[in-house]
């Protein structure tokens, strides 16, 4: 299913298991079921099949910002919000609201064949504004307890300048140990433009 968001350039169409995404005024909700992750462990191999997680994405076109509040309905371990970058199989990258196990925390993963796993930092309460950001092949990760300042995460690149190019982009929910938990974006926002800076708070 094709769903379109008034905020954004670009149709949105649902990836893995069923989520039950809604949009209405402003808001985009979905829930991840249970053990529902997308992640392949380091010490794993990387031929098996890694795990799924609800995810609604589209193909936005040269360089751009995408922006949203995510606030997540945390229940267990590991659950999470998360703005997604698709560029193949195994090259894929996460910018998450995570409870990382046990307070709100700014997460990412990027995955090359395996997944690495990193904290950022603790977030009070169950919200925070993320943004993934890209130019060429490169990908920024940056987040804010505010949407005006934003902390650089992450840059990174991902797939060569064709498949970047082409990239996935949008959101997913996450629920790799617990029963499942719903989560909402609203605040978004499309910029055509790569940040005029990654530090400055911008």
């Amino acid at each position: 299913m094709d769903l379109k968001i008034d905020e954004l350039p670009f149709p949105l169409r649902e990836y893995g298991p069923e989520a039950e995404w809604s949009y209405r005024d402003g808001l985009l909700t979905g829930r991840a079921g249970p053990r529902q992750d997308r992640f392949v462990p380091p010490t794993g191999d990387a031929l098996d099949p890694a795990s799924d997680a609800p995810r609604l994405l589209g193909a936005p076109e040269g360089d751009f910002q995408l922006i949203a509040r995510v606030k997540v309905g945390f229940a267990a371990a590991f659950d999470a919000g998360v703005l997604y970058v698709h560029v193949g199989e195994r090259e894929w990258a996460k910018l998450c609201l995570e409870l990382s196990p046990d307070r709100p925390t700014v997460c990412t993963v990027v995955t090359r064949g395996h997944s690495d796993d990193a904290n950022s930092f603790v977030v009070d309460g169950d919200s925070v504004w993320l943004r993934v950001s890209r130019t060429g092949r490169s990908f920024a990760f940056h987040a804010s307890t505010d949407g005006e300042h934003w902390t650089f995460v992450r840059i990174f690149a991902l797939g060569d300048e064709e498949r970047a190019g082409a990239a996935l982009v949008g959101f997913m929910a996450q629920s790799p140990v617990g029963e499942g938990c719903v989560v909402s974006f609203d605040r978004m926002e499309f910029r055509p433009s790569w940040p005029k800076g990654l530090r400055d708070g911008s």
